[in-house]
């Protein structure tokens, strides 16, 4: 069984990846781990508590990776941690898959310098943060979500987007179209 990783931290968007972890586990039957700095619980920007599964150190021991997601957030320093790992998983072009502000540590890793890719996260925000841009903004493009081989970045308001593109990158509905597009019908019609 293959593991998916989501990074974790303080203040953390859960609600852009509840959907996508449900059907990666439940469809995909994935393994699915929460990754943290620490092993500390961290609170999400909801208000409800979660406890990483390993740390970042631990999980660069793991063999069965086959991708990592990290939901948005506030803009925030990165920890050579996370660095090394996003690195270590596009040498070896497993995928890499960010929403809303997340993508600044695919951006701080430098992964994104020749990806397209899109953001939540304004160049008017970064001016207004006072804060370094981790982005190369002449790669970003202006869409819900945008696919680049391994690499996945989205808007954080197209969460069902994402989902549905990591669904597809992975295989779920593998002929199973029809179910699919089901769940997507019932999901948008809500």
């Amino acid at each position: 069984m293959g593991q998916i990783l989501c990074f974790i931290s303080e203040d953390f968007a859960d609600f852009e990846i509840t959907l996508a972890f449900h059907k990666i586990k439940n469809v995909g039957k994935k393994e699915v781990l929460c990754v943290g700095y620490d092993s500390n619980p961290v609170v999400s920007e909801s208000g409800l508590t979660y406890k990483p599964d390993l740390t970042l150190n631990e999980v660069m021991e793991l063999k069965d990776v086959e991708g990592l997601i990290i939901p948005g957030g506030p803009i925030r320093n990165q920890q050579t941690e996370l660095t090394e790992l996003i690195r270590k998983l596009d040498r070896e072009q497993k995928l890499l898959a960010a929403i809303c502000n997340g993508p600044q540590y695919l951006g701080r890793a430098g992964i994104l310098a020749n990806r397209s890719y899109t953001t939540s996260c304004s160049a008017e925000r970064i001016i207004q943060l006072g804060v370094d841009d981790p982005f190369p903004r002449e790669q970003y493009i202006e869409k819900r979500v945008v696919r680049d081989g391994h690499v996945i970045t989205a808007k954080g308001r197209a969460f069902v987007d994402f989902s549905f593109e990591l669904f597809d990158y992975m295989n779920l509905y593998e002929g199973r179209k029809e179910e699919r597009d089901q769940l997507f019908r019932d999901i948008m019609d809500r």
